[in-house]
């Protein structure tokens, strides 16, 4: 069984800290990953509204790509940010279900001697920790427990819907039992699948500000010590217009904002620099016992 990681152009950009989590927890963790060669932009949620048969042509570009690694049987393609995830999920169901777009996109891998054959199969870091690692293995490998840290898990719009099958679209819970897993209390809250404004922050600026303000105001009211996400675009929007946003509002809400691998890379006991914690702009919070 292959598993391939496709980083997307956020990862190796403005989310570096998240590439550096990954890889160092999936590492601590003994589960082997190869990062698929020459991948390109996945067409990205902006583009998808553009020209959406052009991004499904760039998408299935990787996944051609990567479906050369599996002589013949499953690929399992590892998309760690969401708007990938999504990206490349959907290219696959618009292909399969789609007998026009199928046949376009097939034209158009050919067309540069590849061709694309349906045997992969796309995941989300979080189910592939979930589900192949196994919360048993994470439990085993946790040096410095969480125990203390109040957690905020922040699943947006795009990780479990509505193309996933690995979480409830309406109430996920992946990230809240692998943070517990490693000794973290997580919070219920509703706006753990609301959306952060998205792009809107760059566009229609106070109504994406708006959007990020509420999940924050929602976080800071149940009195968590972070909030852990798996969405680089999520992560911008949450951490960098806190200033902008308590201002607007009149409401400081200063609450740190990491990935998910950043806070179990603590757990794990991995250095600081190794999960780029280095990178956030509002340090992570530290229970006693780990300080």
């Amino acid at each position: 069984m292959s598993f391939l990681y496709y980083p997307g152009c956020a990862l190796k950009s403005s989310s570096k800290g998240y590439e550096e989590s990954l890889l160092a927890v999936l590492g601590q963790l003994n589960f082997p990953i190869q990062e698929l060669p020459d991948w390109s932009c996945c067409g990205a949620t902006t583009y998808m509204g553009i020209d959406e048969k052009k991004a499904f042509a760039l998408a299935a570009r990787n996944l051609a790509l990567a479906e050369q690694f599996g002589a013949g049987e499953t690929v399992h393609l590892v998309a760690p940010c969401a708007a990938c995830y999504l990206v490349l999920l959907k290219t696959q169901k618009y292909m399969a279900e789609y007998e026009s777009i199928g046949r376009t996109i097939s034209a158009a891998l050919n067309a540069v001697g590849l061709k694309y054959e349906g045997r992969v199969r796309v995941r989300h870091a979080l189910d592939v920790i979930i589900h192949d690692i196994g919360l048993g293995e994470v439990r085993a490998a946790v040096r410095r427990p969480l125990e203390g840290m109040k957690v905020a898990c922040y699943y947006g719009c795009q990780v479990a819907r509505p193309f996933a099958e690995f979480d409830d679209q309406h109430r996920p819970r992946s990230m809240d039992d692998l943070l517990r897993a490693c000794g973290a209390e997580t919070v219920d809250w509703p706006a753990k699948v609301t959306c952060c404004g998205a792009m809107l922050t760059g566009t229609i600026e106070q109504v994406g500000q708006r959007r990020s303000y509420m999940i924050l105001h929602e976080a800071k009211r149940r009195g968590v010590d972070v909030v852990a996400t798996a969405c680089p675009l999520c992560q911008f929007n949450l951490e960098c217009f806190q200033g902008p946003m308590s201002r607007r509002y009149g409401d400081e809400v200063k609450v740190p904002v990491g990935y998910f691998t950043q806070v179990m890379g603590m757990a794990l006991g991995l250095d600081d620099r190794r999960i780029g914690l280095d990178r956030l702009f509002i340090p992570l919070w530290r229970p006693v016992a780990m300080v």
